[in-house]
């Protein structure tokens, strides 16, 4: 048998081991601390996966999330009390007409924007836009930027680009040269192939061309966002134009996004359900397919392609003015306006938001000042400028039925403007406008939903990795509000107020928003396709 130690050689060693292991302790304590540059504690956390809010403290370093814990457990060498505020991934807006104003000084910052808790916008939609993706990300980071961008390749600016205004079908020449183009915006970093094929001359391709450009940024992975070619029943209808994003996605092998879904117009209200059906089929089928939408029940477009007959659009705005002069022509034009205000709720229901002191007025408004038909009031307007108008058209129990939607992501369709005009709310008020409208007030979305819409789900679909969750790794994106008093402030009188409520907005980890008020700093990025 092995004699017994000595106490008097045992006790020492234990006393040193055990001061040893609290010297340890302190240590690693210690060091889990340093990492932690801020420490927000106590918030409410909505992650942006659709999971319940639950209170955490969440650390940053290094412009990331590096730790979350239960409410007081993190340490860090700042700490921000957030108790009774809620935080979220910063929103991401994938529909954004954002890049003239990004692009320049007075408003690259992009306030706006941060006080709704946008943190990264995706530009070029609608097929419009810079070709040369290329230098216009030189032209967005000249002033520096308040937020993050994503580039789509405008399908709209490449087709005019070799084609111009002509109502035809590309030869096997054009067709490359168009390629080259879409090619060279996807080799630029690009997030996807966008069309707007209810504007001319993008209404002018056949579904076969929009497929063999989109096929080509499919080799490169991404999305297909396209507004449809009718989202009413001026042409092909409603149906079809969702069929049409259906094809292109599913013969591209890209990701397919009807981008600011609705049903326009009194002659497709209550469509929404079958819609839904159809796209639910192709997603059944294993074609992804997505939507994006804001929260109004009125539009924004410009007058010209709103009211002019597509045969009448080929040549543009200035074409259209010499052709008015034929009166053979122009009765067969006034018809077709005609139909096309009847079609948008009449002529009471197109208000203006640019032309001087016609902004905010109505078509009708107008004709009845300048005493003519409401028609040719309308062809005066289009014909001697370029006119822009929110319209009143659609139905809020179709804009709920696909707000419903898993696949539904948020988007405001907004811009950056100077101070002038009446635009849309939209530009200043669409993300807390769908958290106040109809998660506070009309309770008919939970918050984890309208957060995920906003912020996760749009993640996922552009590709945005390490963006629009709140995880450990993930980038340090954030957005901090008041739930009691976060809503919008923009009207359709008064479009241009900010958004309140806002209490914190962090991008990468820098406060852009700090106790409701810009800081100045521009830690916006450019972001490449799955990056």
């Amino acid at each position: 048998m092995m004699p017994l130690p000595d106490s008097r050689v045992v006790l020492p060693i234990l006393v040193v081991m055990l001061m040893l292991t609290a010297l340890g302790r302190a240590v690693s304590q210690e060091a889990g601390v340093r990492p932690h540059d801020l420490v927000l504690r106590g918030g409410v956390v909505v992650d942006g996966t659709g999971a319940a809010p639950r209170q955490l403290d969440v650390a940053i370093g290094d412009g990331r999330i590096v730790a979350l814990g239960q409410p007081g457990t993190l340490q860090g060498r700042k700490v921000l009390d957030i108790g009774g505020l809620h935080l979220s991934p910063g929103f991401i807006d994938p529909h954004s007409h954002a890049s003239k104003g990004l692009i320049s000084r007075e408003l690259s910052g992009a306030v706006p924007l941060l006080v709704q808790g946008i943190t990264t916008v995706v530009v070029n939609p609608d097929g419009g836009g810079i070709v040369d993706l290329v230098g216009q990300r030189e032209l967005l980071l000249e002033h520096g930027l308040g937020v993050n961008v994503g580039q789509l390749v405008p399908f709209g600016s490449v087709r005019k680009q070799i084609l111009g205004q002509r109502n035809r079908a590309p030869d096997s020449g054009e067709l490359d040269q168009m390629k080259a183009l879409v090619r060279a915006g996807m080799d630029a970093g690009a997030m996807g192939f966008s069309t707007g094929l209810f504007y001319a001359p993008q209404n002018y391709a056949t579904t076969g061309e929009v497929v063999e450009l989109a096929r080509v940024a499919g080799e490169y992975g991404g999305v297909y966002q396209s507004h449809i070619r009718d989202e009413s029943d001026y042409t092909v209808g409603l149906m079809a134009a969702v069929e049409e994003v259906i094809r292109v996605s599913r013969e591209s092998g890209l990701k397919g996004v009807v981008t600011h879904i609705k049903a326009l117009g009194s002659g497709v209200w209550g469509k929404s359900g079958e819609v839904i059906d159809l796209i639910e089929e192709a997603r059944g089928n294993g074609v992804e397919i997505y939507a994006d939408q804001y929260p109004y029940l009125a539009s924004s477009t410009n007058l010209f392609s709103a009211v002019i007959p597509r045969w009448a659009q080929e040549g543009g705005r200035k074409s259209l003015k010499k052709k008015l002069e034929d009166p053979g022509f122009r009765t067969k034009v006034s018809e077709g306006v005609r139909e096309n205000l009847t079609r948008r709720g009449g002529a009471a229901r197109q208000r203006l938001t640019g032309r001087g002191n016609l902004a905010g007025k109505t078509l009708a408004a107008i004709a009845g000042v300048r005493k003519t038909p409401v028609v040719d009031t309308a062809l005066d307007l289009v014909s001697t400028g370029s006119t822009s108008i929110v319209s009143f058209n659609m139905d809020e129990d179709d804009v709920k039925r696909f707000m419903a939607c898993a696949w539904t992501m948020t988007c405001s369709d907004g811009g950056l403007r100077k101070k002038g005009g009446s635009p849309h709310p939209r530009n200043c008020g669409t993300f807390p406008r769908k958290i106040r409208r109809y998660v506070v007030e009309k309770g008919f979305l939970d918050l984890a939903h309208a957060i995920r819409s906003m912020t996760g789900l749009t993640a996922g679909v552009y590709g945005l990795e390490g963006r629009g969750v709140i995880r450990v790794g993930a980038v340090a994106d954030i957005a901090v509000f008041d739930l009691d008093k976060f809503r919008d402030m923009a009207t359709y009188d008064a479009p241009q107020e900010p958004a309140v409520g806002m209490v914190h907005v962090l991008v990468g980890g820098r406060f852009a928003i700090r106790d409701g008020k810009a800081t100045g700093l521009k830690a916006g990025g450019m972001l490449d396709r799955g990056k």
